[in-house]
């Protein structure tokens, strides 16, 4: 099975840019058919209201359940107070089996990383380049999953890109996603350094093409079993099972968990 791990659906509202202005999935799902990808993490465009963002999503996923899988997208500033209420919907309502966070909206926070931790779900955080606060938190919360996409920084940032390799070799919990990822050769190193059961192939869609994206992977020329691990078996492997309650809050049974 090939999954795209790395998709924004739904609308906008701030009208500034593709990326908080609309995504829509029609040409995105005829380039994926045709590329032979199964199933697409899909997750919200910027917005000013995530958690009417996350609801429009969540009808999306719902309208093919077998081929989407909904991550929560979250402001970790704007909804400060609020974001274990917010993944208590997004997870026994919606079956969400993510967090979605992004630099631009605010850095990660602690009440991110416990809303994490509570429901066993990964984060996967755009740190925007910003690389050496992943160390923070990655030890800080050992239990926790971070996939950083794009190798850590969004376009020919390479010098970040690099400095997440190091954070790939040396942190158990630390992933990152293929998408957009401009220099072929630092993919090659990060799977050589860290290992392919860390990497996970993204396309960044709908605005890149799910087929190129995909085509990366094929030319690394893994071993098959490598390739299906980075094209859906660790995603598989980091995201739990479907939790959704039929609209039953879900929070309590995970509350005592603890670490």
């Amino acid at each position: 099975m090939i999954i795209d791990t790395h998709c924004h659906a739904g609308r906008g509202d701030g009208l500034t840019g593709p990326w908080d202005t609309a995504a829509p999935l029609g040409r995105y799902l005829r380039r994926a058919k045709a590329a032979g990808i199964d199933r697409t993490v899909l997750f919200a465009t910027f917005h000013s209201d995530y958690r009417a963002a996350n609801r429009e999503v969540a009808r999306i996923v719902r309208s093919r359940p077998d081929r989407f899988l909904g991550f929560a997208f979250v402001n970790a500033v704007r909804d400060a107070g609020r974001i274990a209420e917010m993944m208590d919907e997004a997870v026994g309502q919606h079956g969400f089996r993510g967090i979605k966070v992004h630099r631009h909206d605010g850095r990660i926070t602690r009440e991110v990383c416990e809303a994490a931790r509570m429901w066993s779900l990964p984060v996967l955080y755009d740190v925007m380049g910003e690389i050496a606060p992943v160390e923070l938190f990655a030890t800080e919360y050992r239990d926790v999953k971070f996939i950083i996409p794009h190798l850590g920084a969004f376009g020919d940032k390479w010098d970040a890109q690099r400095a997440l390799l190091d954070m790939l070799e040396r942190h158990p919990n630390v992933y990152t996603d293929t998408s957009s990822v401009q220099r072929f050769d630092l993919i090659v190193e990060a799977v050589r350094r860290a290992g392919a059961h860390k990497i996970l192939f993204g396309s960044d869609g709908p605005w890149f093409h799910p087929g190129l994206e995909l085509h990366k992977i094929r030319l690394l020329g893994l071993p098959a079993r490598d390739e299906a691990r980075i094209l859906g078996g660790n995603l598989l492997r980091l995201i739990p099972p479907s939790r959704h309650r039929g609209g039953a809050t879900v929070r309590a049974a995970f509350v005592n968990r603890g670490p």
